[in-house]
């Protein structure tokens, strides 16, 4: 008989941790979100673009590029980057460093395509506290210029108020 309540006291702490889990989130409030971004190499300092984003996430945004994996004018490069951006709301949504992988768009130039660049959220203020989410961005990046351009697309995932 022992085992038996042992059993059922195990099987009901297991069932209100699962229910307790799936509640949590069930919290969550998943959301499609898209738009561009753009871009200039050095107006900060030469590793770091600033620019303006546009669709869900509208504001500020600026990228610091912590290194380059590849040699720059070669057929392909990866960008590991930290993106900082403020929603124009005064929302900051945080990013985990990301990975951008890139190919030569035409021999002898340095102007790459965006071929991979999976972008994770990972909370933030405001809005974005808690949140979490996945965006695939895509885009040009001309190093010659200094002009970059990316449309970007995804879910976030926001927690609900009570």
């Amino acid at each position: 008989m022992r085992h038996i309540v042992t059993r059922s006291i195990c099987v009901f702490a297991l069932t209100a941790l699962l229910f307790a889990i799936a509640s949590a989130e069930g919290k969550k409030n998943c959301q499609s979100a898209g738009g561009m971004l753009m871009t200039n190499f050095g107006a900060i300092d030469a590793n770091t673009t600033m620019g303006v984003a546009t669709g869900d996430l509208k504001g500020a945004v600026a990228a610091t590029i912590l290194s380059i994996d590849g040699q720059i004018g070669g057929p392909s490069l990866v960008f590991t980057v930290q993106h900082h951006w403020v929603t124009e709301s005064g929302d900051t949504p945080n990013f985990a460093k990301a990975q951008a992988s890139a190919n030569q768009v035409a021999p002898n130039t340095l102007r790459y395509g965006i071929v991979s660049y999976p972008v994770h959220l990972n909370g933030g203020t405001g809005k974005f506290a808690n949140a979490s989410g996945d965006l695939d961005v895509i885009g040009e990046a001309d190093l010659a210029s200094g002009q970059l351009v990316f449309r970007y697309s995804g879910t976030i995932c926001y927690a609900q108020r009570d």
